[in-house]
């Protein structure tokens, strides 16, 4: 299968979705239980909540940090910084949710938000590194420098 007819086909939403999901829970479990202070019970129901909304945002997530990355520099500490902004302005929204779903609210609600943004700034380069392996896995380029696309 050609490249174009990879991004285009089922692989590029599988990887990128694959990706979201693997990273996701796992960070999203430490964060629940042990920052917001979550009972496993609603851990167990954040994360199945947040692996049912990850499935149709890993895609989207994809192609906007792929947007987001075309603004960095080659530096490191550029890539650092534009990988954080696009995990942060994308993902802390949906975390917010996710979690007042689940049950968090008031002071856990806004220490959750807050973890999860403090976690997102520091995890914005390795989840983006991670989703490029994974993108490499499947045979797929890194974003951020030739963006993989819908078209």
């Amino acid at each position: 299968m050609a490249e174009s007819d990879r991004q285009r086909g089922w692989c590029a939403p599988v990887a990128d979705t694959l990706a979201l999901l693997v990273f996701f829970t796992a960070t999203g479990i430490v964060n629940e239980r042990f920052i917001v202070g979550m009972t496993w019970e609603e851990v167990l129901r954040a994360r199945l909540i947040g692996g049912v909304l990850m499935i149709p945002v890993g895609r989207p997530y994809g192609l906007w940090r792929d947007w987001v990355m075309r603004h960095a520099g080659k530096s490191r500490l550029s890539q650092l910084l534009w990988d954080s902004l696009a995990l942060v302005s994308f993902q802390v929204p949906i975390y917010g949710a996710i979690i007042f779903a689940s049950g968090a609210s008031g002071g856990g609600l806004l220490r959750g938000m807050i973890g999860a943004a403090a976690m997102m700034l520091v995890l914005g380069r390795p989840y983006g590194a991670f989703l490029n392996a994974v993108r490499r896995m499947f045979g797929l380029p890194p974003g951020g420098d030739r963006p993989m696309s819908l078209n």
